[in-house]
């Protein structure tokens, strides 16, 4: 069962009452990176490929422009995925209508961190620095263990 958005926003900072929604809390946009180089995934580990920060095209308005492609969508807010439950990140509404796509991964129980999402982009759109972009919903679940991994703590130095 999904929780409801007043009880996700009790696991999240910073957040505003505009942020909580009926079924969870609306996380904004920090940062847009791309790609550089390449990463890799092997039986025995890991490694993320050079990424790098883009700029704003317009600095005034903190607005990036982005064309059609992949890029690393970096969320605001710490998120802290409390014990005997799962994280489940979605794109909002107005994401999807604007050709866009936001996709993610499972959050598990004891998480903490700033995420990111892998942000497809099928027409150009225009991204202000503080938009609401996802959603975060959280579901009771059973495990055995909490998250302990590579990203446990990322971002929040």
């Amino acid at each position: 069962m999904y929780r409801s958005g007043s009880f996700v926003a009790q696991h999240i900072s910073p957040v505003t009452d505009e942020q909580v929604q009926p079924n969870g809390v609306d996380l904004t946009l920090e940062a847009i990176l791309e790609q550089a180089e390449p990463g890799r995934l092997g039986r025995d580990g890991k490694s993320i490929g050079e990424r790098r920060e883009l700029e704003f095209d317009d600095q005034e308005t903190e607005t990036y422009r982005l064309e059609p492609g992949g890029y690393v969508l970096q969320y605001a807010e710490t998120v802290g995925i409390p014990e005997d439950h799962v994280g489940f990140i979605y794109p909002r509404s107005s994401l999807m209508r604007n050709s866009c796509m936001l996709n993610t991964a499972v959050w598990d129980a004891g998480y903490e961190g700033k995420g990111e999402g892998l942000l497809q982009v099928h027409h150009p759109i225009e991204l202000e620095r503080g938009a609401r972009v996802a959603q975060i919903v959280l579901s009771e679940a059973a495990h055995e263990e909490t998250y302990d991994g590579s990203y446990q703590g990322e971002r929040t130095e």
